[in-house]
């Protein structure tokens, strides 16, 4: 998974027209220490599919304002520099639910073709 850096890596990520999921997460959130072990299979099952992106909280504070992150770790699908859905709840987060998630975001893309 890509780390974000600069508010303007973020911002090419996301205009690209194929799915960029972006991970908001940060370095001390035991949730996102959670998913990180599994996260490198999630991301090469959907790798045809979409493009993740890692953006911590901490280091790209700007982006996580602007794109309204309340709690980590959330999930945001973008496509064509728009929001196409979010993922983001307080609970922690199963690598199933990701999947699913992840196959949802590709279905309501698929929807718009």
């Amino acid at each position: 998974m890509k780390k974000i850096t600069f508010k303007s890596e973020f911002d090419t990520a996301i205009r690209s027209p194929k799915i960029t999921v972006a991970v908001f997460k940060a370095d001390w959130c035991p949730d996102c220490k959670f998913i990180d072990p599994f996260m490198p299979e999630v991301e090469e099952k959907f790798a045809n599919d979409l493009d993740l992106i890692e953006v911590d909280v901490d280091h790209v504070g700007t982006v996580s304002e602007e794109q309204n992150i309340m709690g980590i770790p959330s999930f945001v699908a973008y496509v064509d520099g728009k929001e196409l859905t979010r993922y983001v709840n307080k609970l922690r987060k199963s690598r199933e639910e990701i999947e699913d998630f992840l196959q949802s975001a590709v279905e309501v893309y698929n929807k718009r073709l």
